[in-house]
């Protein structure tokens, strides 16, 4: 995914990905609307005309959350996260539990992942 969003685009995103109610945006999602849409992660419902977020938009707080999972776990491997999140990431083979110890631990797996992201910023 080569989608970049600044703090404030996020907020926005999860802000329509909670679901709105009306047409009326607030001031975060009204700056932030054109960025959303054009990257396609929020478009108008037809009917209603209410911002909703895209599949794709769905996808990209996933993926974001992940991998600020694995940055938490690679600081400290107690720290709790999203239970969603740690299911994929053990899943996927980028998080271990280890018997002996207590935590979650990231994987060389994980860490290659973390190293190809990074080298993408």
């Amino acid at each position: 995914m080569r989608i970049k969003l600044s703090k404030d685009e996020m907020d926005a995103l999860k802000e329509v990905g909670r679901g709105l109610k009306t047409t009326r945006l607030s001031h975060k999602i009204f700056k932030n609307v054109k960025a959303l849409t054009g990257q396609k992660l929020a478009a108008y419902e037809r009917k209603t005309g209410i911002l909703q977020i895209t599949p794709l938009g769905k996808e990209f707080i996933f993926m974001t959350l992940c991998i600020d999972s694995l940055r938490l776990l690679k600081i400290d491997p107690t720290v709790k996260i999203n239970g969603e999140a740690l299911a994929f990431l053990l899943r996927k083979g980028h998080v271990e539990i280890r018997e002996a110890e207590v935590g979650h631990f990231i994987t060389q797996k994980g860490e290659e992942s973390l190293a190809d992201i990074d080298s993408q910023l």
